[in-house]
């Protein structure tokens, strides 16, 4: 005879697992799409195609509830040889903060 009450424990656990998880995977993919988009607009080479989280914190939303802040770190290059680090950091679905290539600039040569 199953022992009911263990069962309906690891249900509850495996849904609460696969929630963080479903969590976790949409925040990366928002990331990405900042960190591509940043990309483009400052004119510069996304490197490996990916983010990485770096950090995970809770915080107060506007509203009093708690969320979690979640930070990630990616790569760019601005001339294909040398690395740079760039950090975003979402709160929920909201970016927070962000540190990384700034909108290109128009550099006029001088003969």
């Amino acid at each position: 005879m199953p022992d009911f009450p263990a069962l309906i424990a690891l249900m509850i656990a495996g849904a609460a697992g696969y929630a963080w998880w479903n969590s976790a995977r949409a925040a990366a993919e928002r990331a990405a799409i900042v960190g591509r988009g940043a990309c483009q607009a400052a004119g510069v080479i996304w490197l490996d195609q990916s983010v990485h989280a770096s950090g995970l914190r809770l915080r107060r939303h506007a509203n009093g509830r708690l969320g979690l802040e979640r930070s990630f770190r990616f790569e760019y290059s601005e001339d294909g040889e040398q690395r740079h680090v760039g950090r975003l950091v979402l709160h929920g679905d909201e970016l927070v903060g962000f540190s990384g290539p700034a909108r290109a600039t128009q550099v006029v040569a001088l003969h």
